[in-house]
């Protein structure tokens, strides 16, 4: 059996190359701001998007219950650190991308393209 990062890793792995495949480029993955992380960061037309991947083997779990208020505004502060480290001048997109299955079993992907918008609270 996979262990946890190994499935995680092949999910990230699957959802670049469906980025790639809908024309988003790939410009960074795991990219760590302080002790957050960035799953994938591309670009879509003239957007910066960041994309958040959750990767669960079991079809009866949510992937997307994984994602709390906590978690939204950790993203939205490590996109907003990348975004000034960086002086990206893009229009900032979050995306969501669940994917549900196993290497050996086969996949689903679901993409949730500019899935919310940063709370203020979490910008500087």
């Amino acid at each position: 059996m996979a262990t946890h990062n190994e499935i995680g890793q092949w999910g990230e792995n699957i959802a670049r190359e469906y980025l790639v495949a809908k024309g988003y480029a790939i410009v960074e993955s795991n990219v760590r701001m302080g002790k957050k992380e960035l799953d994938i960061v591309a670009m879509h037309d003239s957007r910066i998007v960041f994309v958040e991947v959750k990767t669960r083997t079991n079809p009866d779990f949510d992937p997307l219950d994984a994602l709390d208020h906590k978690k939204i505004r950790n993203l939205a502060q490590a996109a907003d650190a990348y975004v000034c480290s960086r002086r990206i001048p893009h229009e900032v997109q979050f995306d969501i991308i669940v994917v549900v299955g196993t290497p050996h079993e086969g996949h689903q992907i679901e993409h949730y393209p500019d899935a919310f918008m940063a709370p203020r609270s979490a910008i500087r």
